[in-house]
């Protein structure tokens, strides 16, 4: 194969004032976020003299998300940049199917099934997982899971399956 590019003509969907897709569509998103998080906290209460409210943080992040919004799709408008990629969905699919099976299975099958199998989930989302490895690593954050959060912090989770239990 061949590292020279190849002279098919890409199909360009953006206006030709955008000389930075990604980085305008990115920061577009950005703000979109940032008004969102804005709109879900505008009925909690905010920062009233030196104490703070359960608002302060969100709108103070948010204001900040949208500020750091605006500059990179300006950043977008004035400076040539990349075009708009494929995205990759292999890797955050298989993190947050690891989330909803912890979600899912810590209450009946307790903390070292569902840690242990969560952490497995989320190493699927690599293609270069090597399972010897993983496994290894797995049980060893297993284990270190399983000291922490009962005994060091004192958590009352349940360790083992519900079945496993009298």
């Amino acid at each position: 194969m061949s590292d020279t590019p190849s002279h098919v003509p890409v199909k360009y969907i953006m206006p030709k004032w955008i000389r930075g897709p990604q980085d305008f569509v990115g920061g577009l998103a950005m703000v979109a976020i940032a008004v969102f998080a804005l709109w879900a906290s505008s009925d909690l209460q905010g920062m009233r003299g030196f104490s703070f409210g359960a608002g302060t943080a969100p709108r103070m992040f948010a204001y900040l998300l949208l500020g750091l919004g605006i500059a990179i799709t300006i950043v977008g408008l004035v400076k040539d940049g990349e075009h708009i990629t494929t995205y990759a969905w292999r890797g955050p699919l298989f993190v947050s199917a690891a989330i909803l099976s912890f979600a899912l299975t810590i209450r009946p099958m307790g903390l070292i099934f569902s840690a242990f199998t969560s952490f497995l989930i989320s190493a699927m989302g690599s293609p270069e997982t090597q399972w010897k490895q993983t496994i290894i690593v797995g049980v060893c954050l297993t284990a270190f899971c399983s000291l922490l959060f009962p005994y060091a912090l004192g958590l009352p989770l349940q360790m083992l399956p519900k079945f496993m239990i009298r």
